[in-house]
């Protein structure tokens, strides 16, 4: 994602001086990184300002209420970062384990036991495949359209990304049409995307990792909580314990 529309602020300016556009970019940027935002409507909601305030007090000191070309230009190199997944190995489960480690680092959750996590639920969520999978993989697309009453928009990815208001927030991230074409959430590199973004940001449940996981707890039983409830909680909790012994 390029900031087209920031790059023009000759700032510092408040928040509240950005066009609808600038505003819109701002917001669609700091989603990308794992902020919450809400939604991305051009608007300054309390969302926005508190995913701006967050963001400025992880990468650059500041005042929060205000961006410059500075702020800007760091968001942009972080975002280019993120951008750069072409090396990434998917004919492969190391290959898929190693794409998931770095989307974790980048998207900011860092730590071992974060990490570990995630490749736990990835290895469960996928059946051990460590391949984007639909929800019922063993069943036919005819028998999902007769059995899913939010069909199409049933769970797609490496963890299920379901409902059409989710396929219409990441349509709106990645500037992709996902509510067109649902399957887009099966490539590789977009469900990769979505499982970590989802955990930090709690869009799958309103649970983020980071209420289970930090530096001064890990919680692998009620981390499942991030996705389904406690649902094969201690499998899942094994498995994450398994994944750190050897990050």
């Amino acid at each position: 994602m390029k900031l087209k529309e920031l790059l023009s602020v000759s700032g510092p300016v408040p928040l509240s001086d950005l066009t609808e556009a600038q505003l819109m970019e701002l917001q669609t940027g700091l989603a990308l990184l794992g902020y919450p935002v809400g939604d991305i409507d051009g608007l300054i909601g309390p969302r926005t300002r508190n995913a701006w305030a967050e963001y400025k007090t992880d990468v650059f000191p500041g005042n929060p209420e205000l961006i410059g070309l500075e702020s800007i230009g760091m968001l942009a190199d972080q975002l280019a970062k993120l951008a750069e997944t072409g090396t990434h190995d998917f004919t492969s489960k190391p290959g898929t384990i190693e794409a998931i480690k770095w989307e974790c680092k980048t998207q900011g959750i860092g730590l071992d036991t974060q990490v570990a996590y995630v490749l736990a639920t990835t290895q469960w969520e996928t059946a051990q495949t460590f391949e984007p999978v639909r929800e019922s993989f063993w069943r036919s697309e005819e028998w999902r359209r007769t059995h899913f009453h939010y069909y199409p928009y049933y769970g797609r990815g490496f963890v299920q990304l379901t409902w059409k208001t989710n396929y219409e927030k990441y349509s709106r991230i990645l500037g992709l049409d996902l509510v067109a074409d649902p399957d887009i959430a099966m490539r590789p590199n977009i469900a990769l995307f979505v499982l970590v973004h989802g955990f930090k940001t709690g869009t799958f449940t309103g649970r983020k990792i980071s209420d289970y996981i930090d530096r001064d707890r890990t919680d692998f039983i009620n981390a499942r909580r991030c996705i389904n409830v406690t649902d094969k909680a201690e499998t899942i909790a094994n498995i994450a314990k398994k994944y750190l012994s050897r990050l």
